[in-house]
């Protein structure tokens, strides 16, 4: 495993990269600095106030990061254009294509500039997510820039590996915006760090086949992937995203599926054939000698003694039991594509499986309760959720398997509900980021790694 694939050593349940989780306001700073650029064809509107806002800021991060990371000068983009979507026939051209429907974000190698649609994509994000989530487009784009001036990669580099590096630089700029170095914006690493994660889960891969995936000519990366190549450079500053490469993206991806094989679906609707083999399954592969009971009755969380109810699974410790309440997994394992991006079955079976790894643990003598406990148990679900790479055949016939698509989930219910980060309690570590942090040691890792990570 590369270095580039970890970031939770220690890990602390109210730390996001060392620093202490605080809500807080994000965005653009009272009095904010003057940008220090002009953009084509603006129209001097707020979103274009933003933008170059937002461009000006990346580039004081680059002026000084870039020779520290590259041990060269840092040259500024030429120049910035901004145009609206919506309009065709004021349509002007960039990098070589009319902006009339063009809803997009930019970097254009030719002439080294960047341009953004101030008409449709740039408010809906800003709308959406808040302001850092333009400065998070603009800061990606901008990663690219630094890609192309740093020589990092080849013209025949997959596309995959670009779009995470650069999702890497933006993660290291908005470090330094949150520890305060910018003097134009701000980011809160509780809620506005949290808003900004959903964004970038927002710019995800749709889940194509793998013919599909062949005929649209390259992949930018699913929202698992974008989150950690995000939270690699939050967490290790940009010399971390010179190590994502063809090879450690493979490596990092190993048996994962990243299409839907012919026949597949992608999602398994919750019903209680499907829990009770989800259950079987995880007995399966953990060796589990003391399985726990499974009832679909929430009444019988409300009555565990010494703990409280985390519905729509519970764990009993008690009496080593899993109360189910069947209509309520149902509801948290729609399909739906909201503010934080998805959430699909596996919303909910990655829920189901966390209180089954409270059992694993209540088992092996370990503490259920605190944030730590939480983390443990989110990392441990992902570890799970790996196992599942391979099929599972269950005593009733069925066959349990990670599809495509099914880590997004798991990362949408992360930062929205955080159930699967949570204690035997339902009480979780107060940052998202934290939390998909673990669930990935998890996923890249086994259980040792989730021993080491709270070591």
């Amino acid at each position: 495993m590369s270095c580039a694939a970890t970031t939770s050593e220690n890990a602390d349940p109210f730390t996001v990269g060392g620093m202490p989780v605080t809500d807080g306001p994000s965005g653009l700073r009272p009095g904010a600095s003057i940008p220090s650029r002009a953009v084509a064809n603006t129209d001097n509107g707020p979103i274009d106030r933003l933008a170059v806002a937002a461009v000006s800021d990346v580039e004081d991060y680059w002026n000084g990061a870039f020779a520290e990371t590259f041990d060269s000068p840092f040259r500024p983009v030429r120049k910035l254009l901004s145009w609206d979507a919506r309009k065709t026939r004021s349509a002007i051209t960039f990098c070589g294509e009319s902006t009339a429907g063009l809803v997009n974000a930019a970097f254009c190698p030719p002439d080294n500039s960047i341009g953004w649609d101030r008409g449709v994509l740039l408010p809906a994000l800003e709308k959406t997510y808040g302001e850092m989530s333009v400065g998070m487009v603009l800061a990606h784009e901008y990663g690219h820039s630094v890609q192309y001036q740093a020589e990092l990669n080849q013209p025949n580099t997959p596309v995959l590996v670009a779009e995470q590096q650069a999702d890497c630089f933006a993660g290291a700029y908005m470090r330094w915006v949150a520890e305060g170095d910018s003097q134009r914006f701000r980011l809160s690493t509780g809620n506005g760090l949290n808003a900004l994660l959903a964004s970038v889960i927002s710019f995800r891969d749709p889940i194509f086949t793998r013919d599909r995936v062949m005929a649209a000519g390259g992949e930018h990366g699913s929202a698992f992937e974008r989150v950690s190549a995000f939270q690699f450079g939050f967490t290790g500053g940009p010399a971390t995203c010179r190590q994502i490469t063809v090879e450690e993206v493979r490596q990092r991806r190993g048996d994962l599926p990243v299409a839907l094989q012919r026949g597949q679906t992608g999602n398994w609707p919750v019903s209680r054939e499907s829990v009770k083999s989800v259950v079987a399954a995880m007995n399966i592969l953990f060796a589990i000698s003391e399985e726990p009971k499974l009832v679909f009755d929430s009444a019988v969380a409300a009555k565990c003694a010494g703990v409280r109810a985390t519905p729509p699974v519970s764990f009993c410790p008690a009496t080593n039991t899993l109360a189910v309440d069947l209509a309520g997994l149902k509801k948290l394992g729609a399909a739906s594509a909201g503010p934080a991006g998805l959430t699909g079955d596996n919303t909910a079976y990655s829920v189901l499986i966390s209180r089954q790894m409270l059992s694993l643990q209540n088992a092996r003598g370990l503490a259920l309760d605190g944030a730590t406990a939480g983390l443990r148990t989110a990392c441990l679900t992902g570890v799970a959720t790996r196992k599942l790479a391979r099929e599972v055949r269950t005593p009733d016939g069925n066959t349990v398997a990670l599809t495509a698509g099914d880590l997004d989930e798991a990362v949408a219910g992360l930062l929205t509900n955080g159930l699967a980060a949570s204690d035997v309690n339902g009480k979780a570590a107060p940052a998202g980021f934290a939390r998909i942090d673990a669930f990935r040691t998890g996923v890249l890792g086994d259980e040792d790694s989730c021993s080491d990570m709270l070591a």
